[in-house]
Formats: C-alpha cells, structure tokens, sequence
C-alpha cells in the first residue's frame, strides 16, 4: 500500500518542516487538496502555497481538485509538474476533454468519485486514466469518519479497472486509519490517503508506517 499524507491536516505555520518530515518518514506521495469554496464549503490554498511545498517536498505532488472551472485550476498548477492531477466528475462536462490536456501537460490524470457517484459513471473514461480517488468521506473537511460502504464500492472498482485498465491505480481517501487499511488492500485498493491520523498520531513515521501494509 502507498500513502499519501495530506497536507490539509499539516500545521500551516509550520508548513517547510511538516512536508520535510512526511518524506522522511517514507511517504510515496504529497497529498494537496485545493478548494475553491464554491464546489466545497471550504477554501484551502492556492498555487504560491503550493510551490512552497513542491520546494521541500522529496516526494511527488498528488494533486486533488475540489472546485469549479477545472480546467483554470489545471493550467495554474501544472507549472509545478505534480505526478498526479485529479478533478471531480460531478463538475465536468467535458472529462475527456480535460484529461487529454491534463496529460498533454506531462501530468498524470485522475478522476475523484464522491461517496455517491458509481464507479459505472467513469466506465467509458477508465481506459484514458492513470488513478481513481475514491473519497471515503465527503469533500470539503478533514478529520471526517470513514464511509463504510466505500470499502463494497472499492471492489466494484477493481473489477472494472481490472477489465478496462489494469494499470490505473486506485486511491482511497477520507478517514483512513489502521483499522481500515487492511480492508481497503483486501479489495485491491493501491494508494491510501490520511490526513489527521498521520498529523495527529504522534508519531508521524510510525503513523506511515502502519498503512504501508
């Protein structure tokens, strides 16, 4: 399993140490949510806080969207060459369309389901992906308790990326912890994303730790 702590739950005055300290502990991924308080009741950080973080980061940046008018949030971040751009399919009207230029940037491009959405909804999509973030929680807020039933709808999803496209990693975010990491591995499940349960642990590698299992 790889882990991708995200940031959101990081202590923002001490940004530069708690990104330097997630790499070094072992982390396979930066996770950065930017959200635009319109199509989430939340507002996070933009491009400026992000290179400061891509500055110290040893690790590649995992870029989740949460906001409207993706394709202006795509070009403002891609200068910084995240290994992953991820956008919600409940915004998009033209999905494909944004994910040819998300990769015509040199960027790999992911789509993010809501609690809600079925993994049928991306069927036709699959094939063009590099990753699904399944969120376990509903956008917007950390620190949110995991979703149960994402677990069902994490098979689902790889059963179809196993037909469709066996190279498109699935992520999981939203309330993960050790006492669900084992279950979302059972279902094929490839990246894990944990916030509050790394920052909050402690122990920050010990925390990383635990969900490379």
């Amino acid at each position: 399993m790889k882990v991708a702590p995200s940031v959101l739950s990081a202590d923002f005055g001490n940004l530069q140490r708690d990104v330097q300290e997630i790499c070094n502990a072992g982390c396979d991924f930066v996770h950065v949510d930017v959200m635009d308080g319109h199509f989430v009741p939340n507002l996070t950080i933009g491009p400026v806080v992000v290179s400061a973080i891509a500055k110290y980061a040893t690790k590649p940046l995992d870029i989740h969207l949460m906001v409207e008018n993706n394709t202006f949030f795509v070009e403002l971040f891609a200068p910084l060459k995240p290994e992953y751009i991820s956008f919600h399919i409940e915004e998009e009207k033209h999905p494909h369309r944004l994910i040819q230029k998300i990769r015509s940037l040199g960027i790999k491009p992911a789509i993010v389901l809501n609690p809600h959405t079925p993994p049928q909804s991306i069927e036709y999509l699959l094939a063009d992906l590099d990753m699904v973030l399944l969120m376990s929680v509903n956008p917007g807020f950390g620190g949110q308790t995991f979703i149960e039933s994402v677990i069902k709808k994490a098979a689902k999803m790889n059963e179809m990326r196993n037909k469709i496209n066996p190279n498109c990693l699935i992520e999981v975010d939203g309330g993960v912890s050790d006492k669900n990491v084992q279950a979302l591995q059972n279902v094929g499940v490839d990246i894990v994303v944990a916030g509050n349960y790394i920052f909050k642990h402690g122990n920050i590698k010990e925390a990383i730790t635990s969900l490379q299992i």
